[in-house]
């Protein structure tokens, strides 16, 4: 029978084969298991992906052969193995070891049961003598030692300095805390928060946002009878602070351009209480139906949807609303520790995102009231993607200006651009800047 560590195995062939996101992939693999081989599967399948570049390292070291020379099937299995064997304390060494042996026959690949049972009885025999992680210079090593890619670590330590760099990067390779936010609109907070501890969750306020805490245990939150009902949405802190920032109100009229899964948008109608308008756009039309699903799992009727390429002016909405909200594909680099396999795509495909964010900002501008709100961000840290695109944008258009905004809780002061990360701040990585147009 197919289990957690079968799904794991599954899901890092598809992120190698198909180019597929283990989040993604992880949904599919794990939909016929029990909650705890579903766990384990996640456990692995983003544990190896984490520590890839280090697992390899010391795998290399146990291999009478060069590691990058086997086959990928196999590369990956002996992943998983040495995963369990030096981060699973509560898994066995031998069960680690036996385990990956009967993935492999199970895989019809008998022939290769020899080399994962020696590599990896090897590597349980030494792992408390491995060998020290080498590196040319600090950052080589950190790159090494948090298996991220050389070239970003590099970026970080110019960003935040070498030891908050190395901070950054330990923190990418743990769990995300869960944050949700309460659906005023449902519940009231003690309702929630029973609902929630009866369901055996522990739950913690939020440092600094209202009606958000810090969620745990309690199983999957999508069979909660609280989320159900729609009493609250699961939503980064971050992301939260965007809709926020943003400073709508009841009755005014909201354009959320690139707006799937639509959590701002959803926080952003809360906040209006559900009064008014919030057109909801997306390119891909089955992530509108994703839109409307929640929207209606939430009770909010204020928010309607719109197939539209952000980059494409719609002649209609020409200067027809309060706020607009631009929340533009990015190379998603300050939120890797969700999506794992973020490090390992190609740094080239990178160079032309200013390009098409620098376009939706341009075109996003024309919708926008005299006295309105133009919101701009991104879950990456890059200035490039970041600032870049603002100054250059703020610098040919006179008619807009930065405005600076409060957070409810918060004490560090903005110019209207802000940068949180998750060192610093316990949020995703991510970049906001609000601006505001002139009446004239």
């Amino acid at each position: 029978m197919a289990g957690g560590r079968e799904a794991a195995l599954e899901t890092l062939t598809a992120c190698r084969r198909l180019d597929a996101w283990s989040d993604n992939h992880l949904k599919t693999a794990c939909r016929d298991l029990d909650r705890r081989e579903a766990a384990l599967a996640s456990r692995l399948a983003y544990g190896v992906l984490q520590n890839r570049a280090l697992l390899d390292f010391y795998l290399d070291a146990c291999c009478t052969q060069a590691f990058d020379a086997l086959e990928p099937f196999i590369r990956d299995v002996l992943r998983l193995g040495a995963y369990q064997i030096l981060y699973m304390d509560r898994v066995p060494d031998s069960a680690a070891v036996d385990e990956s042996v009967e993935l492999v026959k199970r895989k019809k690949r008998q022939r290769a049961s020899g080399l994962v049972n020696a590599v990896l009885r090897r590597l349980s025999r030494e792992k408390e003598r491995l060998p020290e992680i080498p590196g040319r210079d600090r950052a080589g090593y950190l790159a090494l030692r948090y298996s991220h890619p050389e070239w970003l670590v590099r970026r970080l330590v110019e960003l935040l300095g070498d030891g908050e760099a190395e901070e950054y990067l330990r923190l990418d390779n743990e769990a995300a805390p869960t944050v949700i936010q309460r659906n005023p609109l449902r519940c009231g907070a003690d309702q929630l928060t029973a609902s929630l501890t009866a369901d055996q969750a522990a739950l913690t306020p939020h440092s600094w946002l209202p009606d958000c805490w810090l969620l745990s245990g309690g199983g999957s939150l999508e069979a909660m009878p609280a989320f159900q009902k729609g009493w609250f949405q699961v939503q980064d802190a971050a992301a939260r602070a965007a809709a926020l920032a943003a400073g709508v109100k009841p009755g005014d009229r909201m354009l959320d351009v690139c707006a799937a899964p639509g959590g701002k948008s959803f926080a952003a109608a809360m906040l209006m209480e559900d009064r008014g308008e919030i057109v909801a756009c997306d390119i891909h039309r089955h992530k509108l139906a994703l839109m409307e699903n929640g929207a209606e799992r939430l009770g909010l009727a204020c928010i309607r949807t719109e197939l539209a390429d952000g980059r494409e002016t719609r002649e209609e909405w020409l200067e027809g609303f309060d706020a607009v909200l631009c929340d533009v594909p990015c190379s998603g680099l300050g939120i890797i520790r969700k999506k794992p396999d973020i490090r390992y795509k190609d740094p080239a495909q990178l160079a032309g995102l200013p390009r098409v964010q620098s376009a939706i900002l341009e075109n996003a501008a024309r919708y926008v009231k005299p006295g309105g709100t133009l919101l701009y961000a991104t879950c990456t840290i890059l200035t490039e993607e970041n600032r870049g695109v603002t100054d250059a944008f703020l610098a040919d258009h006179a008619a807009f200006h930065r405005e600076s905004f409060a957070l409810p809780g918060w004490v560090e002061e903005n110019d209207g651009s802000l940068t949180l990360w998750p060192q610093r701040h316990g949020t995703d990585g991510f970049y906001i800047c609000k601006m505001r147009k002139s009446w004239e």
